[in-house]
């Protein structure tokens, strides 16, 4: 695949902050990565695809504010796919040092698969809310 300079593709949607949404936000992950040329069945699709369902899964869990819906927006650059969703609950952010093993806590198992997955994620403040954030190389 040649490599592209600059930003080449961008989705960028808002989904209603339930279940549905993140299902929906999910799928179309999967979807706009296969239009993009990463099949359906290939490690990058799947990799970005789960990273996407946890994030989305966890806007509407911990992020849900009533009547306020969720953005996910995806990136694709020549060095990384960048997965982004935001919500508007600003008091409730992950921790960046998760525990070790799942068994000791009930929450932040889904950001244990998201650390492993991902190259480097993060969580940044936005007015309102927060971003929480996502990268994958291409070449990894």
């Amino acid at each position: 695949m040649p490599r592209r300079t600059q930003s080449a593709h961008t989705f960028d949607m808002r989904f209603t902050s339930s279940p549905r949404g993140a299902r929906l936000a999910r799928r179309l992950v999967s979807h706009r990565l296969d239009a993009w040329g990463h099949p359906y069945d290939s490690a990058l699709n799947e990799t970005v695809t789960l990273i996407a369902a946890e994030l989305a899964a966890n806007a509407v869990r911990h992020g849900h504010v009533q009547g306020r819906d969720f953005r996910l927006r995806l990136t694709e650059t020549a060095e990384a796919l960048r997965l982004e969703v935001s919500d508007t609950r600003t008091e409730r952010l992950p921790e960046l040092r998760l525990p070790r093993d799942p068994a000791d806590d009930e929450c932040g198992r889904g950001l244990l698969l998201v650390e492993a997955l991902a190259c480097r994620w993060g969580v940044e403040p936005r007015s309102p809310g927060k971003c929480v954030w996502a990268e994958v190389h291409e070449n990894e």
